[in-house]
C-alpha cells in the first residue's frame, strides 16, 4: 500500500521538476508586530538561540522552528537531528491548525520478519538497534523543506547559518551531553566518527566544556543549505544507503530509491476539547493527540480543580485515566495509510465519557481492556496488541513570531545516539524499533507490525491549546518516549485545571501508568502520596524518569517561553 502524500511530493522536485531550492521563491514578509516580538523554547540555549537570531533577522515561526531543528543536529546530537524525523504542528492567528508528518519510513524490502532471529523470536533490543536494520529513512529535511514552503519567509539557505557556525565554529559540550556520551557508548561511540567526536584517545568521554567542532556536518548543512532536499535524498542518497547496508551485511536493507522517494506528509490535525479549551495535536502515525485527549476527555467529569496538585485522588484518577487511554493506544494506533486507526472515534466526547464511567474516585480497576471506538464487532479480531520496545530519545521546541504565528515541532532520533551510525557528521535514527517485533499474535496481526514504506507508531505530541475566545493561548509537547503524552496531559491539567503557568504546569512531578502499575517520579513530591495510592490498590514503584517538555504561553499580553527545569533548556526573546 502507497503512502496518502501531499501535493509537496519530494521525488519529483529531487529530479529536478522543480528549478528553484525553498527560500528561493519570493520572499514572503512578517505579519505586524501586534504580539511582541514572539519567542523561542528549546531544549538546548544555544539551539534556542539559533531560533530567536532568525526571529531577529524577521523570519517566521516556521523559518526559526527549522532552524532550531539544524542547532539541535549539532547540540544534542543524542536526541534529534536531521538523521531522524518528526512532526510539525503550526498554528496561524485565525485559529487554523495545519500539521506535517515528517516521520521516518521502513525500507522497500522491510517485512514482517524485520525483527525475528532465525528461530522465529523477536530480536533482543540492543542486537536490533545498533546498526543498519533500525534505521528508518529520515524525514525532517522533507518536513522542513514542505513546512518553509508553506509558512517560510526567509531563503532557505539563511535558515542553516546558525547550526553551520556551530559544527564549524565549535560549542561546549554540556553535562547532559557528556552524560548521554558515557552511559550510550555502545551508541555515541559505535562508529570512529563518533569516538573522534565525543571522547579522548584513551576512550574517556571529553571533560565538559570541551569545544567541540564537527566540519563533516558543517560541510552536509552547507550542501543542503545550497541545494536544498534534493542534496540530501538524491545526491548522498547511495553513499547513506550503502553507509547502512554496510552495516547488515547479508541482510535487506536500505535503498538508495528509498531515500528518492521519501516525502513529507500533510496530515488532518486532530483536535478535541477539555473545559472548552481547543486543544490540537498530530494523528496517525503518531498515538499523541489521541491519548492526550483520552486521558483528558475521561477525566472531565471530575473535579479536578477542587482536588488539586496535592490530592492523591486527583493522581489515582490521572493514573487511571492513562490506564485506559494507553490500552486502546497499543491496540489501534499505527500508520494510518497502512492500518485502519479509529482515531476520530477514540477521541469522541460520547466514547470517552462511556470509557470514564470505568474510573472510581475509591478504588482501581482491577483490569483494563481496550475499547471498541466505533468497531463493529465483526472487526473484533482485526488488530493486536504488539511488543514495541521502550521509547527513549526525542527533543520538543516551540516558537511563535513577531504575527502570531506559532509552531510545535518534535524532532527525534529515537534512543540516545539511535543507531550508532553516523553519517556525514550526523546519527542516524534507530526508529523502526519503534514498530512491533512480533507482526501478529494469536493469529491476529499487531496494527504496528513493520512493513516496507510504513511509518512506525510514535509517541510525540506537539500540541496547541486555545482558550475558550478562540485565541491561542500555549504552543507545548515533550520528549522521553512513551512519557511524552502523559507529560504533555500533565502540564495542560496543571494549566487548565490548577491554573499554573507553563513553566510551573511543566515543572510539576510526573505519575506514568500506562499498564498495571505506578511510577512515581523519583525525588519528587509525589514520593509522599505513595501509601494513599497503594491504599486505592495501585502497585507503586518510584524511579527516574525521562522528561524534557517545552512550550510558549500567551500571559499577561505577551509570549512567555516555559521550559523543563530537569533538562539544559531555554527560553529566548528575539
Amino acid at each position: 500500500m502507497m503512502p496518502r502524500l501531499s501535493a509537496f511530493v519530494l521525488a519529483p522536485l529531487l529530479l529536478g521538476a522543480c528549478t528553484t531550492i525553498p527560500g528561493e521563491s519570493p520572499a514572503r514578509t512578517a505579519g505586524p508586530d501586534t504580539l511582541a516580538t514572539g519567542m523561542v523554547s528549546a531544549a538546548d540555549p544555544r539551539a534556542a538561540a539559533a531560533g530567536a537570531q532568525i526571529l531577529r533577522q524577521g523570519g517566521s515561526a516556521t523559518d526559526a522552528a527549522i532552524a532550531v531543528m539544524l542547532a539541535l543536529t549539532v547540540v544534542e546530537p543524542q536526541s534529534s537531528g536531521i538523521g531522524g524525523g518528526g512532526f510539525y504542528v503550526h498554528a496561524a492567528p485565525d485559529g487554523t491548525v495545519e500539521t506535517i508528518d515528517g516521520r521516518e519510513t521502513a525500507p522497500a524490502e522491510a517485512g514482517p520478519g524485520w525483527f525475528l532471529g532465525p528461530d522465529g523470536a523477536p530480536m533482543p533490543f540492543m542486537d536490533a538497534v545498533i546498526g543498519g536494520r533500525s534505521v528508518g529513512v529520515p524525514g525532517n529535511i522533507a518536513l522542513a523543506a514542505l513546512a518553509h514552503r508553506d509558512h517560510g519567509v526567509l531563503p532557505w539557505a539563511d535558515l542553516f547559518a546558525p547550526a553551520i557556525a556551530l559544527a564549524r565554529e565549535g560549542w561546549s559540550l554540556s553535562q547532559r551531553g557528556a552524560e548521554f556520551a558515557a552511559n550510550a557508548r555502545n551508541r555515541s561511540a559505535h562508529e570512529a566518527a563518533g569516538r573522534a567526536l565525543f571522547f579522548d584517545a584513551d576512550g574517556t568521554v571529553r571533560p565538559v566544556g570541551t569545544r567541540l567542532t564537527n566540519p563533516a556536518l558543517a560541510d552536509t548543512l552547507q550542501a543542503i543549505a545550497a541545494g536544498g532536499p534534493r542534496a540530501f535524498y538524491r545526491d548522498r542518497a547511495e553513499a547513506l544507503a550503502q553507509h547502512v547496508a554496510a552495516a547488515t551485511p547479508g541482510e535487506a536493507a536500505m535503498r538508495a530509491a528509498d531515500l528518492q522517494d521519501y516525502a513529507a506528509a500533510e496530515r488532518e490535525p486532530l483536535c478535541g476539547t477539555y473545559r472548552r479549551y481547543r486543544i490540537c495535536g498530530m494523528g496517525p502515525p503518531s498515538s499523541g493527540a489521541t491519548t492526550v485527549l483520552a486521558i483528558l476527555g475521561q477525566l472531565e467529569r471530575f473535579d479536578m480543580a477542587a482536588l488539586g496538585p496535592q490530592s492523591a485522588t486527583a493522581w489515582h484518577l490521572f493514573a487511571e485515566s492513562q490506564r485506559l487511554a494507553y490500552a486502546d493506544r497499543e491496540l489501534y494506533l499505527a500508520d494510518s495509510d497502512f492500518v485502519s486507526v479509529p482515531a476520530a472515534a477514540l477521541v469522541d466526547p460520547d466514547y470517552l465519557a462511556t470509557r470514564s464511567q470505568l474510573l472510581s474516585v475509591d478504588n482501581r480497576m482491577a483490569s483494563v481492556a481496550a475499547g471498541r471506538p466505533g468497531v463493529p464487532q465483526a472487526c473484533a479480531g482485526c488488530a493486536a496488541d504488539g511488543d514495541e520496545p521502550p521509547e527513549n530519545g526525542t527533543s520538543h521546541f516551540a516558537v511563535v513570531d513577531a504575527g502570531g504565528n506559532a509552531v510545535s515541532y518534535t524532532s527525534t532520533i529515537e534512543g540516545p545516539f539511535g543507531s550508532g551510525l553516523m553519517f556525514g557528521g550526523f546519527y542516524l535514527n534507530n526508529e523502526l524499533t519503534d514498530f512491533s517485533f512480533s507482526p501478529q499474535r494469536d493469529g491476529v496481526p499487531v496494527a504496528n507490525r513493520v512493513e516496507g514504506g510504513k511509518r512506525p507508531r510514535s509517541s510525540m505530541a506537539p500540541t496547541m491549546v486555545f482558550a475558550p475566545d478562540g485565541r491561542l493561548v500555549l504552543a507545548i509537547g515533550a520528549a522521553g518516549g512513551a512519557t511524552i503524552p502523559v507529560q504533555v496531559s500533565k502540564a495542560l491539567i496543571g494549566y487548565i485545571d490548577w491554573g499554573l503557568s507553563a513553566q510551573d504546569a511543566i515543572a510539576l512531578p510526573l505519575l506514568f501508568s500506562p499498564g498495571d502499575g505506578v511510577t512515581l517520579e523519583q525525588g519528587s513530591t509525589l514520593v509522599t502520596l505513595r501509601p494513599a495510592l497503594e491504599a486505592l490498590g495501585h502497585p507503586v514503584a518510584v524511579r527516574d524518569l525521562p522528561l524534557k517538555a517545552n512550550a510558549v504561553e500567551w500571559r499577561d499580553g505577551r509570549w512567555i517561553g516555559a521550559f523543563d527545569p530537569r533538562s539544559e533548556g531555554a527560553a529566548v526573546a528575539p
